[in-house]
């Protein structure tokens, strides 16, 4: 009983949870009232239980140092000690949505980070968003523009910035921001139109009322938690958790199955908390009023345009991504500024999350990405052609 992220064997029942719970907002749909009170039971034994039925921290399978350590973030650099000083930063935004930022550096021969590495892009870099504490709750959106910006004006005010799924639309809003600081932008799984397409997550969006979710993060204290959506999810379908161990029992002699599995456990089991705050504002202004595509929404004191994006965009969608279908991702074409020749538009085969690590796309398809950030002009070059 195994599934593909790309053509890595991950045990299905795993991989499968793992895409709602990438959003963490989609599993209330399958919350309801019994949900939630299961919610609010584990929120009561979770701290015990957490001891010895958590998997330990999930690791980054490439050597990097902390450049800066912010209020909402670690800024990672992967570069090389001999990588070049004068070579633009590539920053990536990884997503900031229940789970850990490693998926961009998920695990040898799984790793984003490597393969722009490998493709001659060696000033790389991550943001590793910090689960939130009780003292974080009240962060919105705001907060982690600004420490966006702090990371890009420590990085010489000038980078190419590569968003992750629910990074894509926070990159997106930082360059309509700072248009002069971003060298190119590159979105990916990114939910830029929230309306377009026939996604699960617009759906889910759209079917509960904001007083579902406040409750949510009012059971929380102020916060999402991470760890209790995922054990009040499994308490709901607790047959499920017993086919992995079936699973593993059947490869018990595979080596490689054995460490794959371990590798997604530390990433699916050890979720982050989201401030409640930064949380209720993705759901009502993002995704039920689609305010980025609209032109609506006040991002730093500033009302937000894409049109103010006219740097070169590169734009990567996955054909089977339900979580954020193509034309989520295709339609900011329709919003930016960005001259349509300098605009790519890439469909990879497979789903949202084999878009960031799957073998497939980083053997086919993020190559391609690293030479066109390679490619890309100088501003004043683009502007005299």
């Amino acid at each position: 009983m195994t599934t593909n992220i790309g053509s890595q064997a991950v045990p299905k029942t795993r991989q499968e949870h793992s895409v709602p719970w990438f959003w963490p907002f989609a599993a209330a749909i399958e919350l309801g009232e019994e949900g939630m009170k299961l919610y609010q039971d584990n929120l009561r034994y979770l701290a015990e239980a957490e001891e010895i039925t958590l998997p330990p921290q999930p690791e980054w399978a490439t050597a990097n140092r902390i450049l800066m350590d912010l209020d909402t973030m670690r800024l990672r650099d992967f570069s090389p000690s001999a990588a070049r000083s004068d070579a633009i930063p590539v920053l990536v935004d990884a997503p900031y949505a229940g789970h850990s930022s490693t998926i961009a550096d998920y695990a040898k021969g799984h790793s984003l980070v490597e393969t722009l590495q490998a493709g001659g892009l060696e000033h790389v870099l991550v943001t590793d968003w910090k689960t939130a504490t009780e003292a974080m709750k009240d962060f919105r959106i705001d907060k982690y523009l600004a420490d966006i910006d702090k990371a890009v004006e420590h990085l010489g005010n000038s980078v190419h910035l590569v968003g992750l799924c629910q990074g894509g639309w926070m990159t997106a809003m930082y360059t309509a921001l700072f248009p002069a600081k971003v060298h190119s932008l590159v979105l990916v799984g990114a939910p830029i139109d929230a309306d377009a397409g026939d996604g699960s997550i617009k759906k889910i969006a759209h079917s509960l009322p904001m007083s579902f979710y406040e409750e949510l993060v009012a059971a929380g204290g102020g916060l999402l938690r991470g760890q209790v959506m995922v054990a009040a999810w499994k308490s709901m379908h607790p047959e499920k958790q017993w086919e992995k161990y079936f699973d593993l029992y059947e490869h018990i002699e595979d080596k490689n199955y054995i460490q794959r599995t371990e590798t997604f456990e530390r990433w699916y089991e050890n979720p982050i908390n989201l401030p409640g705050a930064f949380y209720l504002q993705c759901v009502q202004q993002l995704f039920k009023e689609n305010r980025l595509a609209r032109g609506e929404f006040i991002g730093l004191n500033k009302r937000l345009s894409l049109k103010d994006i006219t740097c070169p965009v590169y734009l990567l969608a996955g054909e089977a991504d339900d979580i954020t279908p193509k034309e989520q991702v295709f339609d900011a074409e329709k919003y930016l500024g960005t001259p349509k020749d300098q605009i790519v538009k890439v469909l990879a085969p497979g789903g949202h999350i084999g878009l960031f690590m799957g073998t497939e796309a980083l053997a086919e398809y993020w190559p391609q990405v690293a030479q066109w950030i390679r490619s890309v002009k100088p501003a004043a070059a683009r502007r005299a052609g």
